[in-house]
């Protein structure tokens, strides 16, 4: 494991190195000590979706430079990581790390702050979670219009929002690549807060969209049941995912090889 702050510049050359935090349970340590110490950090969840846009987008490529912490949030990259020799990565979801990031800040008593969905979203989450989590404490809620910008003005004002709030960690629900150009923009202007990029996470606790049933999640098939539920959005950005597929194996067996080699 790499030191958080230390996350790989080789994006496009070998996307599963920028993994740096295996588990949910080391992330969960980490950000405590982070939080602790008042520093800030931020989190990225790694897909074959985030792959493919890392070949492409240069702007991705450099919010993902910037991000403190990675982890596998896909089967595929657990899988590849393993086959790299990897075999302590695990699988961790973004949307299954709200939960006990409310519970951590719960307990420590750090506020959070939200950003993006929509009010009624967010308003639904808010209440989900203060109700689960006894003492948590959301201090923002921030809904941008649509087409909203996260290199311009209005994203410098609603950073500054959070953390005028008093508010310590902040949950991205924007989307990628959104969130994480976001997460790596905050990060650099307000070093002790943190953000967490959490796509549809608050959606799925304000019960505005579903999510896969478990055991179809248990035997790996969410990504199926999510492009049969919208076919029209999903099966283009499913069909880009499985062509890198091919080259992400060659760079896992490399990697294999060279460790085998050491």
């Amino acid at each position: 494991m790499r030191d958080s702050g230390s996350v790989s510049g080789a994006t496009r050359q070998d996307a599963l190195a920028l993994v740096n935090f295996p588990t949910e349970v080391a992330l969960l340590a980490d950000l405590e000590a982070h939080l602790a110490r008042g520093q800030g950090f931020a989190v990225a969840t790694l897909n074959l979706d985030h792959v493919v846009k890392l070949r492409r987008d240069p702007a991705f490529r450099a919010a993902y430079r910037a991000q403190s912490h990675v982890v596998a949030d896909g089967n595929p990259i657990v899988w590849l990581s393993r086959l790299a020799g990897r075999h302590e990565v695990a699988l961790v979801p973004g949307s299954e790390l709200i939960a006990p990031v409310a519970a951590l800040a719960a307990r420590r008593g750090v506020p959070l702050a939200f950003l993006g969905s929509t009010e009624p979203v967010l308003r639904a989450a808010a209440d989900r979670l203060v109700a689960d989590h006894p003492g948590l404490t959301v201090a923002a809620r921030l809904s941008p219009p649509y087409g909203f910008d996260p290199t311009g003005p209005a994203a410098d004002a609603l950073l500054d929002q959070v953390a005028a709030s008093g508010a310590r960690i902040c949950l991205l629900a924007l989307g990628a690549p959104k969130q994480e150009v976001l997460a790596a923009r905050g990060f650099a202007r307000h070093p002790g807060l943190g953000f967490l990029s959490i796509g549809a996470g608050l959606d799925f606790i304000a019960g505005h969209q579903t999510r896969a049933p478990v055991w179809v999640r248990r035997i790996a098939m969410e990504w199926l049941w999510r492009m049969l539920s919208n076919p029209k959005r999903l099966v283009r950005r499913y069909l880009d995912c499985a062509l890198v597929l091919p080259s992400l194996t060659g760079t896992a067996l490399r990697a294999r090889s060279e460790r085998r080699g050491k």
